[in-house]
């Protein structure tokens, strides 16, 4: 799969593609999800955000950032239409790839524990619940993690 760095010109194109991707659980919380808000101009300079783009049309994205002893995934978002064809499977497992090669030993992530399609999904990827904890805006965040071997 061919990916390329975002930069300051497509923060734009995150956002709208974030909004997108997370609009269908808007009604199920009753607000929009953090990847809806988020500064992307900022995450563009300060995170490693890949594009996966066909044709000039941006289909799915990973956010990560980078830890001292981990890759945190912030964001995974794929365009509705070409949800669940194995597009978020080839960003997460780009992710693992990412991590490895800085010698990193683990991928974390979080996510809304009302999604729990998104949890099912992480994981049969290997990813495993490592804590819970309420948050103001009400709901439970859900904490996951998956070590890599050969890092």
């Amino acid at each position: 799969m061919d990916l390329r760095r975002a930069g300051p010109d497509d923060a734009a194109a995150v956002l709208a593609l974030s909004r997108a991707a997370y609009a269908r659980w808007v009604p199920l919380i009753g607000r929009e999800p953090k990847p809806m808000t988020a500064d992307y101009a900022h995450a563009v300079r300060a995170h490693l955000v890949d594009l996966y783009e066909v044709n000039g049309v941006l289909e799915g994205l990973i956010e990560m950032i980078v830890e001292a002893d981990h890759l945190l995934v912030e964001n995974v978002a794929v365009r509705p239409g070409g949800q669940g064809r194995g597009l978020g499977t080839l960003l997460m497992q780009h992710a693992e790839a990412i991590a490895a090669a800085r010698g990193l030993h683990q991928v974390r992530l979080y996510t809304n524990g009302a999604f729990a399609a998104n949890i099912a999904f992480y994981q049969r990827l290997g990813y495993v619940v490592t804590g819970r904890e309420a948050f103001a805006a009400g709901g439970e965040i859900v904490f996951m993690g998956k070590g890599l071997s050969g890092t």
